[in-house]
């Protein structure tokens, strides 16, 4: 539902009403002051639907809800903002406060439609007081919702938002994970670069790893080759090839169980050596059909 569409007035358009849109020497009303002269044990029953409070009580709740009506009138404007201005593709958006400070990492296949949720009129009653001070929100767009699973998770690990519900490192237990699933899997993923893709892997040691690479094969020989090392080289298992982010080959695993069951996938354990793995991913490159199969199924 727009903005500009919703049904009846607003509380704060009430309240204005009932007090004949009267100001005070310190600005509009809920600004600064409220009148005098006016019966605001009434105006609470038959405004905020609270009967017989005290006269003190009566105006001192008028003001609080002015006040928080004009938090929601700002709260409007600034999702009004974010949302003409977010694409609709999928991706990770963080939603900040005038400090530039992260309040919320979240991620959406249609950036705009998730965030008009966010903003919309029946979140704002349930809005927790932190998120409520967002005033900008940033975004990365990706090709695909497994990617967008990766990066929200490494968004959230380096950011910590205060409205994020914090949680461990991802793990196997828990989740509804079939034991054949968990193996060392490279994915081949869509790109936001239409002439690209995004190779994910996933080891069963939970490391991870995501590389671009053009569909034109032209710097296959490069990225077959650190794709096997991500998941063959001795270093790694030393930790001289610890990854930047904490583990979340669960993810990708749990991903591939479910949502992602008919994604594209190489087992790495069943390749001959490197130079097979280039083999395979050219040929898996030139293919028309690369990703039809998953997006119309999937």
């Amino acid at each position: 539902m727009a903005f500009s569409d919703r049904p009846g007035p607003l509380l704060r358009d009430k309240l204005i009403a009932r007090l004949g849109n009267t100001r005070t020497p310190h600005g509009a009303i809920g600004g600064g002051g409220l009148p005098d002269g006016v019966d605001y044990q009434r105006l609470a029953a038959e405004v905020l639907g609270i009967r017989g409070a005290p006269l003190d009580l009566a105006r001192k709740l008028v003001a609080q809800a002015l006040v928080v009506e004009d938090r929601r009138d700002h709260w409007r404007r600034v999702g009004e903002q974010i949302c003409r201005e977010a694409p609709v593709t999928a991706g990770v958006y963080i939603l900040k406060d005038d400090a530039d400070r992260a309040l919320y990492v979240g991620k959406a296949v249609n950036l705009r439609r998730r965030l008009r949720a966010h903003f919309g009129d029946r979140r704002w009653r349930a809005v927790k007081p932190e998120l409520a001070r967002a005033v900008t929100a940033e975004w990365i767009e990706v090709g695909s919702e497994l990617e967008a699973l990766l990066r929200e998770a490494v968004l959230i690990h380096r950011l910590q938002p205060v409205v994020n519900v914090q949680v461990g490192r991802p793990a196997l237990d828990g989740r509804k994970i079939p034991a054949a699933m968990v193996r060392e899997t490279l994915v081949i993923a869509p790109s936001i670069d239409t002439e690209a893709v995004e190779l994910i892997g996933a080891r069963t040691d939970g490391g991870w790893m995501i590389q671009r690479t053009p569909r034109s094969g032209a710097d296959l020989a490069v990225h077959a080759q650190r794709v096997w090392r991500f998941f063959f080289s001795a270093l790694r298992r030393s930790g001289r090839l610890a990854d930047e982010h904490p583990d979340l080959a669960p993810i990708v695993f749990s991903w591939l169980a479910t949502r992602g069951a008919c994604a594209t996938r190489v087992d790495m354990r069943a390749l001959a050596g490197v130079h097979d793995l280039r083999r395979r991913l050219a040929a898996l490159l030139r293919d028309e059909r690369l990703f039809l199969e998953r997006l119309e199924q999937c």
